[in-house]
């Protein structure tokens, strides 16, 4: 498994259900084409894997 990983917003959070919104802002993902790279954790896979549809994961 790699060390980091890096996403990107890829579509809009509009229309989803708050609780989604606010995995969003915890991911740090505030803005579209927003890339953020972050230490592979077992809780940041959790969060990422809620939000899949959203973002786009490409592994560092």
């Amino acid at each position: 498994m790699a060390e980091t990983i890096t996403f990107t917003m890829v579509k809009s959070s509009i229309g989803s259900t708050e609780k989604i919104r606010a995995t969003l802002i915890g991911l740090g993902l505030t803005k579209l084409n927003k890339r953020v790279t972050r230490k592979n954790t077992p809780e940041l896979r959790g969060m990422l894997a809620k939000v899949n549809h959203l973002v786009r994961i490409e592994e560092v």
